[in-house]
């Protein structure tokens, strides 16, 4: 039977300062994806610090075939849901698709999701979204920066690809990463880039670094609760592995994903891309 005894559980909030002390100590964090207060309550007691109200909720609870259908609103309802059942995680609440056009429509939208409980905010995008980045920085609204591949222009990508394979994409997802960070961005997580390049940009970066599938180096890691969980729809990704193993219960798999993370041992060379 899996025993969880070496994870220190967080006994105060987790806070942005907190994550920051955190990468500067070197200490992994980790992340998961939740819609609801009680898979919030069994991350809680797994020692999971950040919790993402991600719009993958969409394909996972909705059944949609991508992330692009889900509204403001059904962020909003889920966001709310997570914070009644949290005690201590930091909440990330993604802002969906077309919610965050124009700076002032993001600010409204995402002022909206603060007030339903989240902790910070999350966009999909680089240099464009620096005005954006900077509007919710001055009014006081953290913000998670997304790059390298971005679900919500699957369309515009042609797939689920791997980003900043080569020299060119690699230095322009830099780029566009230090100049959001220079804009106010508090954290910045990057999706299915190559190891090396997550590396590259965790050290370049003074913000705290969250990855999935962007290789073992960053300060924290994420995925989507039901592909750790094994009960992911299709053909799992390649960084995605299965905790719900071994006789674990739902919460032992929690636990073990926090202790994989924290020792290193996830994600491992099987989980990450090359260049």
């Amino acid at each position: 039977m899996y025993s969880d005894t070496s994870v220190k559980k967080p006994t105060r909030p987790i806070t942005l300062s907190k994550l920051q002390r955190m990468k500067q100590d070197g200490e992994k964090f980790t992340c998961l994806t939740c819609y609801d207060a009680t898979f919030t309550h069994a991350m809680n007691q797994a020692g999971v610090e950040t919790i993402l109200v991600g719009d993958s909720l969409g394909m996972v609870v909705q059944g949609q075939d991508s992330t692009l259908p889900v509204s403001i609103d059904d962020m909003c309802y889920h966001t709310a849901a997570v914070k009644r059942g949290n005690s201590h995680a930091f909440i990330l609440t993604d802002m969906p698709f077309m919610s965050y056009s124009s700076p002032n429509q993001a600010l409204d939208n995402a002022a909206k999701l603060m007030q339903a409980g989240a902790n910070m905010v999350k966009l999909e995008g680089g240099s464009w979204l620096a005005d954006t980045v900077r509007l919710l920085s001055e009014r006081g609204i953290p913000v998670c920066s997304h790059l390298g591949l971005t679900p919500q222009a699957v369309h515009k990508l042609g797939g689920y690809k791997v980003q900043g394979q080569d020299q060119a994409a690699a230095d322009l997802i830099l780029k566009e990463s230090l100049e959001l960070v220079e804009a106010g961005a508090d954290i910045l997580l990057y999706e299915c880039i190559p190891a090396a390049l997550g590396k590259i940009l965790t050290d370049a970066i003074s913000a705290p670094v969250i990855g999935i599938g962007a290789g073992a180096d960053t300060d924290g890691q994420v995925l989507v609760m039901h592909d750790m969980l094994g009960i992911n729809i299709g053909r799992p990704a390649r960084f995605v592995k299965n905790f719900l193993t071994n006789g674990r219960t739902i919460e032992q798999a929690f636990s073990a994903y926090v202790e994989e993370v924290k020792n290193g041992s996830f994600p491992a060379s099987e989980h990450t891309f090359d260049a």
